[in-house]
């Protein structure tokens, strides 16, 4: 399986992985799943720290290199943004950018965000 970890399941796997579920532990954990995460995740942990929400251990690029060493980067690309424009979903862009990501790159979304489950066609794993 190819999963899209939204940011605070990202955040929680490095952080507070009691939060996970054991499926979502399990499903993270297995070697035959691809585990992809957004640029989009990384700005929005940014703006944390930046707000005193998450504290990052040493500088910003060695912190970036060790929390996304196990993921594949998905690309924000044209034909994301224009997914992410068309989707019928909240404002938040974050949340659009990450739904669209999943969608154009037929990846499945981790999340416990009730607003992007059960969107139809984009593919969701819940934190349960």
């Amino acid at each position: 399986m190819k999963l899209l970890l939204d940011t605070h399941i990202w955040l929680w796997s490095l952080r507070e992985p009691q939060r996970l579920g054991r499926r979502i532990l399990h499903t993270l954990h297995d070697p035959q799943n691809e585990l992809w995460l957004s640029p989009v995740s990384l700005w929005e942990a940014l703006l944390l720290a930046r707000k005193g929400r998450i504290s990052i251990q040493g500088d910003t690029a060695s912190w970036q290199a060790r929390a996304t060493a196990r993921f594949r980067e998905a690309p924000l690309t044209l034909e994301v943004v224009l997914a992410a424009h068309e989707l019928d979903l909240h404002s938040d862009p974050a949340d659009r950018f990450l739904a669209a990501t999943a969608k154009v790159l037929g990846l499945t979304l981790v999340t416990a965000d009730e607003r992007l489950l059960g969107l139809g066609e984009i593919a969701t794993l819940a934190n349960r």
